[in-house]
């Protein structure tokens, strides 16, 4: 009788699990999205001088004309290259998880961009080039795995807290939704604050319907008490804009104060040191979100906005 209660109880579940799901979800679940994963990173780890001349036919891409073979072998043997590859190996032995991820995010994109081509997707190596983690290239995703080992490996040992806390396996996915966004949002036409935050804001929004199966801290690349900060100062960093009269300042330093990462966002205050970077980018994201959220505009319709267009028709109110 028990069993048969409990058989009954996870049967009403499993219903209620796919009655939850949005019609959304459920269109994007039917979606085939068709892509490789390639291992690159595994490949290169297992090569020989013997067998170079196969590696490069098969991904000639990785392999510029006009570097010498002798490149090739040299970093083949290097010891830094092997260790590398040892913790990438180690950290990495499957990739099932992500590629599971992965698919979810091409499904999503391809829902709100039919027009979208799914990737094949490389994982690589790359010497922690951190500036590089992730490359779109329309036909091609690449993945520095070696840029994605935690935040307390000892590969990154020196660089910034910041750099390093999103060096995480959790962040490969926003990255790569970052990576893509970029190539469907237009680059700011003019110099003003107010340009370049809705620059962001709109690829924050894109992360919102690609992949809403990550948290806010993920998408933002906040940690969680990060993303409390600025959910609580939203309205004093919104008066502080307001008040200093920074939105349609041309000032590219205010770029590096308030968009790009760094260790803090900078007010010039003495509370400075507990702000968590890129404010201007969480601002603008909220923006958005009303704007969307008050005006009856397609997505493509938002992408073409311009900056001064979503400031008018969001009328932003921040939460307090």
């Amino acid at each position: 009788m028990i069993r048969k209660i409990l058989f009954i109880l996870s049967i009403t579940a499993l219903m209620f699990a796919c009655d939850s799901k949005s019609d959304v979800e459920k269109e994007v679940e039917k979606i085939q999205v068709d892509f490789e994963v390639t291992r690159f990173d595994k490949r290169f780890a297992d090569a020989t001088r013997g067998n170079l001349d196969t590696l490069k036919e098969e991904f000639p891409f990785f392999f510029p004309p006009q570097y010498h073979d002798s490149v090739w072998v040299n970093k083949i043997s290097d010891t830094i290259q092997q260790e590398i590859n040892t913790e990438v190996a180690e950290a990495y032995p499957e990739f099932s998880e992500v590629e599971d991820e992965l698919q979810s995010l091409f499904q999503y994109v391809k829902y709100y961009f039919p027009t979208f081509e799914v990737p094949d997707v490389y994982t690589v190596t790359s010497e922690v080039d951190y500036k590089n983690k992730i490359i779109y290239t329309g036909s091609k995703l690449l993945i520095s795995l070696d840029t994605y080992l935690g935040e307390d490996h000892r590969f990154y040992l020196g660089l910034q807290e910041y750099l390093k806390k999103n060096f995480e396996k959790k962040q490969i996915i926003p990255d790569a939704a970052t990576a893509i966004a970029q190539e469907y949002v237009p680059r700011p036409k003019s110099r003003t604050f107010l340009a370049h935050m809705i620059y962001y804001g709109k690829i924050l929004y894109l992360k919102d319907l690609w992949i809403p199966f990550k948290s806010d801290a993920e998408k933002m690349g906040y940690t969680e008490e990060e993303l409390e900060w600025a959910r609580k100062n939203e309205a004093q960093t919104w008066r502080y804009f307001v008040e200093k009269e920074v939105l349609f300042d041309t000032n590219s330093e205010l770029y590096t104060r308030f968009l790009y990462p760094a260790p803090f966002s900078k007010f010039y205050l003495l509370l400075d040191s507990e702000t968590p970077d890129r404010l201007g980018q969480y601002i603008a994201w909220q923006m958005l979100r009303q704007y969307m959220d008050k005006n009856d505009v397609s997505i493509q319709e938002m992408l073409d906005a311009s900056a001064e267009e979503i400031f008018n028709d969001a009328n932003y109110k921040p939460k307090k």
